[in-house]
């Protein structure tokens, strides 16, 4: 059946449709055999013409992505405090940044791992942003290496100011090393390499559970979960959030818009 011929058999089909639906009293719409063979006359079309079911597929793919984005801005909207002004957390950039780019990250997360250098390109090529980082070790009762790191990183955060904090960052993903292959040993030369040195016991348990709550509160399901928002006049327009690692030209194209 060609698209005319289909669309004109749609448009009688609604015709008939009100014209039933609106008779006084209720009564079958189609036979059973008439609703057989629009099933046919469906299907066979769809068989004969598949690019219909790829743009319908990719239609409501466009259309899930764009409510679960407005459900995310809301409730990113509703803890603008905790994401852009907890003094806990680690931040690079100036203070007066119009740009915030937060990352709830696992230093043991294979997908962390990967966008961590597109998120290096980004910082060098936008020094205006504020960039800030969510220690977020959801992968500690599978790899204790997982919680140390994330302690050590706010212990250099608390200890040495940004830059050490992103020298930290930078060279624990640097090794390669996660999935549980991250050692001990890692985490000491790259806090050595921020000018880290042992203070004794230090407790970054209250820190880290506010992560958690916050990453749950925003429906976070996993690492990496990127925000980019203006750091004021947020809207559903201006906030993308990425639940996954993405290239630099993904996070510089939200940037973008969170500057408009």
């Amino acid at each position: 059946m060609k698209l005319n011929t289909l669309t004109s058999f749609i448009v009688t089909t609604y015709i008939c449709f009100n014209s039933v639906a609106q008779a006084s009293a209720p009564q079958p719409v189609f036979t059973p055999a008439q609703e057989a063979r629009i099933g046919e006359i469906a299907a066979e079309y769809l068989v004969s013409h598949p690019e219909v079911l790829v743009a319908v597929s990719q239609k409501l793919q466009a259309q899930q992505e764009a409510r679960q984005q407005l459900q995310f801005a809301v409730r990113v909207m509703d803890n603008q405090v905790a994401l852009l002004n907890d003094t806990n957390t680690p931040a690079f950039g100036p203070e007066n940044a119009k740009v915030a780019v937060i990352e709830f990250f696992d230093y043991q997360c294979v997908h962390c791992s990967s966008v961590a250098p597109e998120l290096e390109k980004v910082m060098k090529t936008h020094p205006d942003v504020r960039y800030i980082f969510k220690e977020w070790p959801i992968f500690a009762d599978r790899w204790e290496n997982s919680r140390t790191a994330a302690e050590r990183g706010l212990s250099v955060w608390k200890q040495k100011g940004a830059e050490a904090y992103v020298t930290y960052h930078n060279a624990i993903y640097a090794t390669g090393k996660n999935e549980g292959n991250l050692t001990k040993e890692d985490i000491d030369r790259a806090a050595a390499k921020a000018g880290w040195r042992d203070s004794g016991k230090e407790s970054f348990t209250s820190a880290l559970e506010k992560n958690d709550e916050l990453a749950k509160a925003l429906s976070l399901t996993g690492t990496p979960g990127i925000i980019i928002m203006p750091v004021t006049g947020a809207t559903p327009k201006n906030i993308t959030v990425i639940p996954g690692a993405v290239p630099a030209e993904r996070l510089e194209g939200a940037i973008k818009k969170a500057s408009l």
